[in-house]
């Protein structure tokens, strides 16, 4: 009998990780489950987390190094990062077009969102420094003067919870940088040290000046170390496939930890944002599936000539590994083996393109920042102009560049946008409860619009296998 392709057991592991989390819940078994069942999962995103840093480092320079011609370095740069540009732009622009016409903050009781407009009025006044969006000023009519005293008692009352204060405080090292912090952040003083905090610019860009230089270095001399790089590479790609093998059960105990701590969360706060939720989360996942599906698939047929088949089929492995880890660095070996083996991407340019792909694009982040922002700006019963939106547009593109490419990463670059347009930052803390799938899907659209990127230039370069 014909083994079970992989991406068939690990939609079974999740599937299975799903109905086992609702008896978890149903039956409570969350002690157990976390305890005993979603370490497993933790343990499958720190393996990969583990090999993806040194393969990175060593796949870039491997990939530099099989350049025939080096002067390619350049040209497939300024091309790689100039696609990479044009699809996040259109990916955050067609996000604020789906939330723009099916408005998800707006099918709430108008009693909650006035509510959330006092809240939103109050914090105004205690940060004056904040310049307001708009004329809207219910705190001076007489009409909510009660419901406006019973807004401040409860947010008095209130403070923020560790996870949030820990976002706060990333973000204000995000804000409080230069205008060219984001040029001295490609350029470490320490490759071990950016090693092992996982700084993937400067790896990258470590990689890429290593992989030049030994280029130009005599053959002779450049032999050995040509050696060790290609074999350390290999031996990093075959530490992924192994683990891959057991993947099934790692996606299932990662499946079942997650919604098992989701539905931890208030009940009571829950069930008062459940339509928001519904209505926000159609209209994110209705952009990524757009993005996945539709638009990247179109793109590759016009511009690279591949059919939608062909290329659906070749990076499915990755986007069910990107739904699974919600890591773009994590899922980087899977989707590099998709596109070598499957698409038919040379192996310089995968090696070249991907790695970068997997710090600097960030499509699917964008884009659900855009829809998020709009969305709770809705909410509020704040309309934001085109103006506005441009500069979300613009901050989200910016933000999503050398963005961590792990789990919720997306969150802290939120509140960089929220405050771009004068709105709360702490209002990430609403959209939490089901960040975690929604951080899932959003992750399979960077994988692809990493693997879009790999194949027009693999294209361009005439570095693509044909049928």
């Amino acid at each position: 009998m014909k083994k079970l392709g992989l991406h068939w057991q690990v939609i079974i592991g999740l599937i299975v990780g799903a109905v086992y989390a609702w008896l978890a819940v149903t039956n409570d078994w969350t002690s157990f489950t976390m305890d005993y069942i979603n370490p497993f999962g933790n343990i499958f995103i720190s393996l990969l987390k583990m090999i993806a840093v040194p393969l990175v480092l060593f796949s870039i320079i491997s990939g530099v190094i099989s350049l025939k011609d080096i002067t390619k370095l350049g040209r497939m740069g300024l091309k790689t990062l100039g696609l990479y540009l044009i699809t996040t732009l259109f990916a955050v622009t067609l996000g604020l077009v789906f939330v723009n016409i099916i408005k998800p903050g707006e099918h709430q009781d108008d009693s909650i969102r006035v509510e959330n407009r006092i809240a939103y009025e109050l914090w105004l006044a205690d940060n004056p420094n904040v310049q307001r969006v708009d004329d809207l000023r219910l705190l001076d009519s007489p009409k909510y003067a009660q419901k406006t005293a019973e807004v401040s008692a409860r947010l008095k009352g209130e403070k923020y919870n560790d996870w949030v204060a820990d976002k706060m405080n990333k973000k204000e090292g995000a804000v409080n940088k230069g205008p060219l912090s984001a040029l001295e952040d490609v350029f470490s003083s320490n490759i071990f040290r950016s090693l092992a905090d996982s700084k993937m610019l400067q790896i990258i860009f470590f990689g890429i000046f290593f992989g030049v230089v030994l280029s130009m270095i005599p053959k002779d001399k450049a032999k050995p170390v040509i050696g060790i790089v290609e074999g350390l590479n290999e031996v990093f790609i075959k530490m992924v496939m192994v683990i891959m093998k057991a993947m099934p059960f790692f996606v299932f105990a990662l499946m079942a930890g997650q919604i098992v701590k989701a539905a931890g969360s208030d009940p009571e706060k829950f069930t008062e944002l459940m339509k928001f939720y519904l209505w926000y989360g159609f209209v994110v996942i209705f952009g990524l599936v757009t993005m996945a599906f539709v638009v990247y698939p179109l793109i590759v047929k016009t511009m690279a000539g591949m059919g939608f088949g062909k290329f659906l089929g070749g990076v499915r492995d990755a986007q069910i590994t990107a739904f699974s880890t919600s890591s773009s660095v994590a899922t980087l070996p899977v989707t590099m083996d998709c596109l070598e083996n499957k698409i038919g991407a040379s192996k310089s340019t995968a090696s070249f393109v991907l790695p970068i792909g997997a710090t600097v694009n960030m499509d699917g982040t964008s884009l659900y920042q855009a829809v998020a922002v709009v969305a709770m700006a809705q909410f509020h019963m704040i309309d934001l102009s085109i103006a506005q939106q441009a500069i979300i547009v613009g901050t989200a593109t910016l933000a999503s560049i050398g963005a961590a490419a792990i789990p919720s990463a997306g969150l802290v670059l939120m509140m960089v946008v929220l405050e771009s347009v004068g709105l709360n930052p702490a209002w990430i803390a609403i959209i939490f409860p089901i960040d975690r799938i929604l951080d899932m899907c959003r992750t399979v659209v960077n994988v692809t619009g990493d693997a879009t990127v790999t194949t027009i230039i693999a294209k361009s370069e005439d570095e693509l296998k044909s049928e």
